[in-house]
């Protein structure tokens, strides 16, 4: 285990290169800049959590990070972080201590009923933890969902057969078929798991007290739904992550589809940011772009943060004034400095954001001053 030293507040020369002055900039260390835009004005400081610093070129603690791709908190503020490559699941504790918690850091599927440890994942790219600790893992390319308990370190199967496929709905998730499973995202009540069946072109639920799973968006047929359709009878492009807000609304992030589409809770889907062609335009969320978005996550006030991948940034819609604003991010990719292939996106109980910058294997953490 490692233990890490206090966040490393990044440099005015390194985020120079990051400030989007249209919206949201980065607190400069000793010279803070405002943003500029007509919503509120905030001022924001970026700092490493864990991996590579900007400020001196070299690791702030000596556990490194192997493509990690999802980030989550439980309510002990404990942080847990999957890797893509890497295989493993790490757990950094509210002192800064850093562990390995499961994954032997090969590929396969295997484990389960088993210490986590032990255990073999095949693309992990997404991570719930529920405030009591368990985890919920998007092991993708088993096309299934693991679940880890923490207080025991035991991992199993609760959804998936380890079988690409599409079946089961409602039956229990252990009996079903998904097709790269990209994202789970728990409910506000945490007794739902939404699931983002990619290639199956559906995002579906899990019951987490009976584990029957049913689709709850799209029909499997590949298109861009009607706005104001059901949900479930439409077709959907890439459903790559999901995420529920505090009135039940399902956001369903698509990256072939450059859009953000919302279920609300009676069921109708519609489009609210995103022309559906690439780009990095902001403003208007209609008129806004994405350029192959990856993972989303809803703040307490039911704002919701995006990481625009192929954009090289981190944008917010603004449900309210139905806007899409820049706060970290030059919109280029930057493979010195800024960041550089973002995935993950976890909002802190404290209203701070984590970032996970897949191609610097780092996490990043944004703060309000």
């Amino acid at each position: 285990m490692n233990v890490l030293p206090s966040p490393d507040s990044l440099c005015c020369r390194d985020l120079a290169a990051l400030a989007i002055p249209l919206v949201a900039c980065i607190c400069m260390a000793d010279a803070p800049v405002q943003s500029t835009g007509t919503e509120t004005k905030q001022t924001f400081k970026a700092s490493v959590v864990i991996g590579e610093s900007l400020k001196n070129k070299t690791p702030i603690e000596a556990g490194k990070l192997d493509s990690p791709f999802g980030v989550a908190f439980d309510s002990k503020n404990n942080m847990y972080v999957v890797e893509l490559s890497g295989g493993r699941v790490h757990r950094r504790d509210s002192t800064g201590t850093l562990s390995i918690i499961a994954g032997d850091g090969s590929e396969g599927y295997s484990g389960d009923t088993g210490p986590a440890t032990e255990a073999t994942f095949n693309g992990m790219h997404n991570v719930a933890a529920t405030a009591d600790g368990d985890l919920y893992i998007a092991d993708s390319w088993n096309h299934c969902v693991r679940k880890i308990d923490t207080k025991t370190g035991l991992i199993t199967t609760i959804a998936g057969t380890g079988e690409a496929g599409f079946s089961g709905d409602g039956g229990p998730a252990t009996a079903a078929k998904f097709n790269f499973v990209m994202c789970v995202s728990l409910n506000p009540a945490q007794d739902k798991l939404y699931v983002a069946d990619l290639k199956n072109r559906r995002v579906r639920m899990i019951d987490l007290k009976s584990n029957i799973v049913t689709t709850v968006a799209g029909n499997g047929k590949k298109g861009v739904p009607e706005n104001g359709s059901d949900a479930i009878l439409s077709p959907l492009i890439d459903p790559r992550a999901v995420a529920v807000d505090s009135q039940n609304n399902l956001y369903v992030l698509e990256r072939g589809g450059h859009a953000l589409r919302k279920v609300n809770a009676g069921g109708k889907i519609e489009t609210v940011a995103g022309t559906g062609k690439p780009g990095n335009a902001s403003g208007k969320a209609l008129a806004s772009q994405f350029n192959s978005p990856k993972h989303l996550a809803i703040t307490q006030d039911d704002h919701v943060i995006i990481a625009d991948d192929q954009n090289a940034r981190v944008v917010r819609y603004n449900p309210q004034h139905g806007t899409i604003t820049g706060i970290l991010g030059k919109g280029v990719k930057q493979p010195k400095r800024g960041l550089l292939r973002p995935h993950g996106i976890c909002v802190h109980k404290d209203g701070s954001i984590y970032i996970v910058d897949t191609g610097h294997h780092r996490i990043l953490r944004l703060t309000t001053n």
